[in-house]
């Protein structure tokens, strides 16, 4: 049984988050952990570095935010209780402040989150810098997953050559062999259209293990737009990436590639750094 944590704008209800967990329950029993922190801590998730150095501070909760953020919790007890998912609840608003949800990751398999509330916190339309660093401090792999979405059928994997890319790799697969079946694609780019994939023999060794239909490409930067555009056909597919804030994908495409996909092509996104 794995040990998921859902992570809640307190006043905002993610529904595509919670359907996530709830698929993941159907497939194998879950513990679900809901966190409800209330909306000045949710925003400071998305900028984890600066919050986890300050210090910790008691968040002001207005009382109209607290009775929104208990309407949630009952919301999301009974959702568990009808689809018999074992469940908690962190009850007081007030001690549960962004320290102690990094000490929470450290126990846990995932962190599942809605990324419409990202967008709707932050209040901006290309957050890579804020992206890059939100989850430098989390201790489990992250799943950013849209409002609307369909449950994964095909895999696709970033792969930069970094410890990073592999390393998500691989926590994807120890989280979710059931996916090990899908049509997998592992995506490579670089600059230079001629570059080899680096220790492209290993990575080929290692994902022809852990996936049954697995497709190796290249890509350059040439191709973003047609890649784009292709990624944007595939309605059932998650992508899987390291930390991709300081990535090659990212400095290859100006824009950052993973936010552009969660923003515009409303794909979940495993997200995993060592």
């Amino acid at each position: 049984m794995k040990k998921i944590l859902l992570a809640f704008d307190g006043t905002n209800f993610s529904v595509g988050a919670f359907e996530f967990a709830q698929k993941m329950n159907e497939v194998s029993p879950i513990l679900l952990t809901g966190i409800f922190l209330p909306q000045a801590e949710y925003a400071n998730l998305w900028n984890y570095g600066d919050a986890m150095a300050g210090p910790l501070l008691i968040p002001v909760v207005e009382s109209s935010e607290e009775e929104k953020m208990e309407k949630n919790k009952a919301r999301f007890g009974k959702l568990c209780q009808g689809e018999g998912i074992d469940y908690r609840i962190h009850e007081d608003n007030f001690d549960f402040a962004l320290p102690e949800l990094k000490k929470e990751t450290r126990f846990a398999d995932l962190l599942i989150i809605g990324s419409e509330s990202f967008y709707e916190n932050m209040g901006i339309r290309e957050p890579n810098e804020y992206l890059q660093d939100s989850l430098h401090e989390v201790e489990c792999p992250v799943l950013v997953v849209p409002e609307r979405f369909d449950y994964p059928l095909a895999n696709i994997l970033s792969y930069d050559g970094s410890e990073s890319s592999v390393y998500a790799i691989k926590q994807f697969t120890y989280l979710f062999p059931e996916m090990s079946g899908n049509p997998t694609l592992l995506i490579y780019a670089n600059k230079k259209t001629d570059s080899e994939i680096p220790e492209e023999v290993n990575i080929e060794e290692l994902t022809a293990r852990h996936f049954q239909d697995l497709t190796v490409t290249r890509i350059d930067t040439g191709s973003a737009k047609y890649f784009s555009s292709w990624i944007s056909e595939k309605k059932s597919a998650v992508l899987i990436s390291g930390s991709f804030g300081r990535s090659l994908f990212s400095r290859i495409f100006k824009k950052s590639f993973i936010s552009d996909v969660i923003r515009d092509h409303k794909l979940p996104v495993f997200i995993a750094h060592k």
